[in-house]
């Protein structure tokens, strides 16, 4: 039961991460650090007050930096790596005992792919909302990511199955709207 509540837990930071990588981070720190949620054993680390400072420090800086239009493009790029090395690392801390194999492969797939295609997603968004706006929206879509981020951690902390379930249907939303893109004719074809 432990590690399926693990998994689901991994799967909503892992999402939350998508939308802003060091809010969940710092999320699972606090939570790590008070005992909400167990941690594997190498994974203590994650709940050290110099851990919960990074990463809050960190946290701050890249929800303001992504309130400057030409900054948040060069962010979505730069930390979308980031976002998937979050995604696994918060998946595997959540698995506790389990197989190095099985968690290092699940974290990876699962947290890596879940966090990935999060992030891809939503620098579609703002990618499709930047070009007729000139940029002027942006702002509307990072307070968006953040408080979704936000959100999505307190979930996951709290109430895991509901987490796995949003992170699902986000999933969900994001594969079909890039079916939906890939089936149009080119224009002027």
């Amino acid at each position: 039961m432990e590690t399926l509540i693990g998994v689901l837990v991994g799967i909503g930071l892992s999402a939350a991460s998508g939308l802003r990588v060091f809010i969940p981070l710092l999320g699972l720190s606090i939570a790590g650090h008070y005992q909400v949620i167990p941690l594997g054993e190498s994974f203590q680390w994650l709940a050290s007050w110099q851990a919960m400072l990074a990463f809050g420090v960190a946290g701050v800086l890249e929800v303001g930096a992504y309130y400057i239009p030409w900054l948040d493009h060069a962010l979505d790029a730069v930390l979308a790596p980031a976002a998937a090395l979050a995604g696994t690392l918060m998946t595997a801390s959540t698995l506790g005992d389990t197989s190095p194999l099985l968690k290092w492969s699940f974290a990876i797939i699962a947290g890596g792919g879940v966090s990935s295609m999060v992030h891809l997603g939503t620098s579609a968004l703002r990618a499709a909302v930047s070009l007729p706006t000139g940029g002027l929206a942006n702002p509307v879509v990072s307070s968006g990511e953040g408080l979704g981020a936000i959100a999505m951690t307190l979930l996951a902390v709290f109430m895991a199955p509901v987490a796995f379930v949003i992170a699902l249907w986000m999933l969900y939303r994001i594969v079909k709207r890039f079916l939906q893109k890939r089936g149009k004719p080119p224009q002027g074809a």
